[in-house]
């Protein structure tokens, strides 16, 4: 993406924000009292508030400098929800064998890296687009791949087996990995009152997911 960043907002700033994914859903209420639900989006999409984790003038500046790189909510970058920024529990390190991105047919050799929450027929899939360098664990049917076996892009999310060790047919691809969120900044205008910011006012930085 020509108009995104691969840069991270302030991580102890995002440690200290506020929000969380969010749907569009239609709702009509009939003559007889029941609902015709609609969900206009296929996919969440995640807002926060980057101003509650500004403590402090360093934070604050830090957080101006960044917006002022980005041009506003001209470029993307990425986001660290501290709560969704793994494959797996929040308290545990990644495994290959979180997350099963597809199954094998002996020709395929690419794959993209998501996450899956719930399941069942009901479970949502999200595509994850922005892993975090290095952190990409692979399996195939349970077995660890050696890192020379595969490749990820980490501006996509796109795991690539190298020749020959791609998967067999029937064999479950999975994955383990830490990721960013791709989202933006969603205001061209930070206003800030210093004398209030020292009185305890926090400052609002509306953050919009988006799509990579």
């Amino acid at each position: 993406m020509t108009d995104f960043h691969e840069v991270r907002f302030p991580i102890d700033v995002a440690r200290g924000a506020r929000g969380g994914p969010e749907r569009q859903t239609q709702i009509v209420t009939l003559a007889s009292g029941r609902e015709v639900r609609n969900s206009r989006w296929v996919h969440s999409r995640r807002r926060y508030d980057a101003g509650l984790g500004v403590r402090s003038f360093d934070a604050l500046a830090a957080v101006v400098s960044f917006f002022e790189e980005r041009r506003g909510r001209l470029y993307g970058f990425r986001w660290r929800d501290q709560l969704d920024w793994k494959s797996g529990a929040p308290s545990q390190a990644p495994t290959a064998t979180d997350q099963l991105i597809g199954i094998g047919d002996g020709l395929k050799a690419a794959f993209q890296l998501c996450k899956t929450y719930g399941e069942g027929a009901s479970a949502y899939r999200r595509s994850i687009a922005k892993p975090q360098a290095g952190s990409v664990l692979m399996a195939v049917d349970g077995a660890a791949q050696a890192p020379g076996a595969f490749s990820c892009d980490v501006t996509t999310g796109l795991v690539t087996f190298a020749a020959g060790h791609g998967p067999p047919p029937g064999a479950a691809v999975t994955a383990g990995f830490a990721f960013d969120v791709p989202v933006r900044f969603d205001t061209d205008a930070i206003e800030v009152d210093l004398s209030a910011f020292e009185a305890g006012e926090i400052p609002r930085i509306p953050v919009v997911e988006i799509l990579p």
